[in-house]
């Protein structure tokens, strides 16, 4: 559906990428989604910068740390983002199926499929792309991922893709943009506080993500399809 826009625009990264997509092909069916985490600063500059009435999409999935929640609020204030939409669980959802809120420590990817893959399935409807902060620097699963895609009937766009973490720190420090507050506790990678620990490296910066499991991602960047296992919990939505 998209191949002639993904050929147009695969060479591009950063603003010029998002610009096009923004401002023209898709304008009024994009939106954003960003964990407000360790790098989220720059990607959300650089869309502010072409229109801050962009759909900007955060999973608040009820176990985030207090500084993810507060570091929200300043960027938001900062580059005046006038369409922030916090997402959150069902609560039908939780109640029965992480009723105690412990569900992360016996099984971490039904959690992350309840609090996050549910929840942005649903903020998505209505919209024919998203943007998302992915970069090759990270590894793992991301180590090849294209700047441009479509997966599910919607174009996703990753416009870090290619950049390095010199690149990231160089437009940190270029904007004066604030950091985490948890990077100076040695935290790299940041997402929900039970299942994040401090580390991380140059080479591995989400290597305190669901430290000791084989579990790399949380699920929002793979085909809803692939979510077989989690079928019950579609249905008890």
């Amino acid at each position: 559906m998209y191949e002639a826009v993904i050929a147009e625009l695969n060479h591009l990264d950063g603003p010029d990428l998002l610009a096009p997509l923004v401002s023209d092909l898709f304008c009024g069916n994009i939106a954003l989604v960003s964990s407000f985490g360790a790098e989220s600063a720059v990607l959300l500059h650089m869309a502010a910068s072409i229109d801050r009435s962009l759909p900007v999409i955060t999973l608040d999935t009820g176990k985030l740390f207090s500084e993810t929640i507060a570091y929200r609020a300043q960027l938001t204030a900062l580059l005046g983002l006038t369409d922030l939409r916090v997402i959150t669980p069902q609560a039908n959802v939780l109640r029965v199926l992480d009723g105690a809120g412990a569900l992360h420590r016996r099984d971490p990817d039904r959690c992350c499929h309840i609090r996050k893959v549910l929840p942005l399935e649903n903020a998505l409807t209505g919209f024919k792309a998203w943007i998302s902060g992915r970069k090759r620097y990270h590894g793992g699963l991301r180590a090849d991922v294209p700047t441009v895609e479509e997966t599910d009937g919607r174009l996703k766009i990753d416009p870090l893709a290619r950049f390095t973490r010199e690149q990231i720190e160089v437009y940190l420090d270029r904007y004066n943009l604030p950091r985490h507050p948890l990077l100076e506790k040695g935290y790299l990678s940041i997402g929900c506080a039970p299942c994040t620990l401090e580390g991380g490296s140059v080479d591995n910066p989400r290597a305190g993500r669901w430290s000791g499991l084989s579990k790399m991602e949380c699920g929002i960047h793979r085909s809803p399809a692939g979510a077989a296992s989690h079928n019950s919990v579609s249905s008890a939505s």
